[in-house]
């Protein structure tokens, strides 16, 4: 009869050596894992960083073109202002002046609405990637720049209000039929060669639209200011991110 003879089902037990040699290398291979993916998250985000400055310097190569024709448009309205205000404040030679005061009564006041590309900053911002710039001098000039933007738009609004005063003196002062004469076709407004008449000499009603006016110049004045500093700050953003993130030749 034959016997069967069962396996030794006993291991012979490991050495507490060959346990400890075991549980380190699973936990190198988990922290090696773990480093390796740290790593490539860290390279992803240095990589998005540095794509957010890419893209915000061209926003703010932007805005500098933008202000620069922005401040020669406040300065001109500021220069055409003072004219009104000058001649409004010399009733004897206001019947010479007429011509001069219809063509600059119409254009003075206007005043375009600045346009700030906020694009890249508006990303940095609703996504929470501000996390990803490491420097916080950098964070701190981004915001102090476009912090500049809200103080602006202030101002623009309290020269729209003081425009909406203005004009309905204005339409107290001068001849519907003279204004519509004055426009080209392409919407611009061309002087007139002559001295038509006013509406009216009322000095009361002048002194209204004089008021108007310099209340106007101010608000542009303060603009002018407002924006002029813009402009510095994003010359200086666009030197500091451009040296920070060695982007010189970009």
């Amino acid at each position: 009869m034959e016997v069967h003879h069962h396996p030794d089902l006993h291991h012979k037990k490991k050495k507490w050596k060959e346990y400890f040699l075991e549980f380190l290398m699973i936990f190198l291979a988990v922290t090696l894992g773990f480093l390796a993916e740290s790593f490539r998250e860290y390279l992803g985000d240095r990589h998005k960083e540095h794509e957010y400055m890419v893209s915000l310097i061209a926003d703010l190569e932007t805005n500098q073109r933008t202000l620069g024709e922005q401040v020669i448009h406040v300065k001109d309205g500021i220069t055409m202002m003072d004219s009104i205000i000058t001649i409004l404040d010399e009733p004897a030679l206001l019947p010479d002046k007429t011509g001069e005061l219809y063509y600059l009564a119409r254009l003075a006041p206007r005043l375009r609405t600045v346009s700030v590309i906020s694009r890249t900053f508006e990303q940095l911002k609703n996504a929470g990637n501000f996390r990803l710039i490491r420097n916080i001098e950098v964070s701190n000039k981004i915001m102090g720049y476009y912090e500049k933007v809200p103080v602006i738009r202030q101002i623009e609004g309290l020269h729209n209000n003081e425009f909406d005063e203005y004009k309905k003196i204005a339409a107290k002062v001068f001849e519907p039929a003279i204004l519509r004469k004055m426009e080209t076709d392409i919407g611009g407004v061309d002087r007139i060669s002559d001295n038509p008449p006013l509406r009216t000499h009322d000095p009361e009603i002048l002194k209204d639209l004089a008021v108007f006016s310099i209340y106007m110049k101010g608000s542009r004045g303060g603009l002018l200011r407002e924006e002029k500093e813009l402009s510095s700050l994003g010359a200086d953003l666009i030197g500091f991110l451009r040296k920070e993130y060695q982007l010189e030749n970009e």
